[in-house]
């Protein structure tokens, strides 16, 4: 299954225009949600850390279209874009991120710690790898079903000791995991080059796991990918292990510059940009383009918008209501 990262095979649906209008809607939402987290954050009024998403939206959204309801994902800290790709409301994320009583979980989460099993999402993790523990658990539950657990984990986490024994325990048992490395060059902040000996995939091929290597920027690229290795899983064929090749363009959390990147290296991956990528697609396909698409930045910037004004207006958790969720 092993295949270069600009290999692409598109499926009908990836290739329909208005398929891709969508894809785009739903990476645009990431993106100005976290524009309007840092903002918040630099403002004082989101309580505790963030990690944020913004360069890495076509892995998410990719992956969260070839997913079926019944399938569950497991992420990490840097997850607010994975729950919007899974279907969140971004008013109820928003909340939670501001601790406010109508967050998604209560506004007790905050922005690490988000569960929504209704959409699927056991979890996001702040333990490096966290979410491979959890997500190999869920694939034993649904070990002979046609239901699949997704891991996302970064390249950091390739490093640490559990990455190999959750692998080698879903391989033993065949289990329906994918394993979904995004892989954008940094663990926080060190290059992946200077701590990570060899190539990736070839820990996971070393145990008889198939890989596949996709462009984490282009958004028709994940998908297809995607299909690709969720039919495997489902299958009966054990775990599979992706490693989509992708960039963040802002700093690993809090208000990190940056400033330990090569000088150029930011601007050449924005080149690439998954919003623009896609944009420029869609500019070809579809017809009445420019407008179609001026319509959906207007609507996004709205409900960013809205988000904002309901978040910040929700209240507090009680001390009662507290007691109550405990229960």
């Amino acid at each position: 299954m092993s295949a270069a990262p600009d290999e692409l095979e598109v499926d009908a649906a990836t290739g329909d225009p208005e398929f891709q209008l969508d894809l785009y809607r739903r990476m645009l939402v990431i993106r100005r949600f976290e524009d309007l987290v840092q903002a918040l954050f630099l403002r004082g009024d989101v309580y505790g850390t963030t990690h944020l998403y913004s360069g890495q939206e076509a892995v998410a959204v990719g992956f969260a279209s070839a997913l079926e309801p019944e399938d569950r994902v497991a992420c990490t800290y840097r997850g607010h874009g994975h729950a919007l790709a899974l279907g969140l409301d971004p008013e109820a994320l928003l909340a939670e991120l501001l601790g406010r009583e109508t967050g998604v979980n209560g506004g007790r989460a905050g922005s690490m710690n988000v569960v929504d099993l209704d959409h699927g999402l056991i979890g996001c993790f702040g333990i490096v790898g966290g979410s491979i523990a959890a997500a190999t658990g869920v694939a034993l539950a649904m070990a002979g079903s046609r239901r699949i657990a997704v891991a996302y984990f970064g390249d950091g986490t390739t490093n640490q000791a559990y990455f190999f024994e959750c692998l080698n325990f879903a391989k033993v048992f065949s289990l329906p995991l994918v394993f979904v490395c995004e892989n954008n060059g940094y663990g926080e902040y060190t290059p992946m080059a200077q701590v990570t000996a060899g190539e990736i995939c070839a820990r996971a091929e070393a145990m008889g796991i198939p890989t596949r290597i996709v462009d984490g920027m282009d958004v028709r690229a994940t998908r297809s990918a995607a299909l690709e290795v969720f039919a495997a899983a489902r299958g009966g064929g054990g775990p599979v292990f992706v490693e989509a090749r992708t960039y963040r363009f802002v700093g690993h959390s809090r208000s990190d510059p940056g400033r330990y990147r090569p000088d150029g290296e930011l601007a050449a991956w924005q080149a690439r940009d998954p919003l623009e990528l896609a944009r420029a697609s869609l500019l070809e396909q579809l017809d009445n383009a420019p407008d179609r698409l001026g319509h959906v930045d207007a609507e996004v910037a709205e409900l960013m918008a809205t988000c904002e004004a309901n978040a910040l207006a929700a209240p507090f958790p009680t001390p009662q209501a507290l007691s109550e969720f405990k229960q």
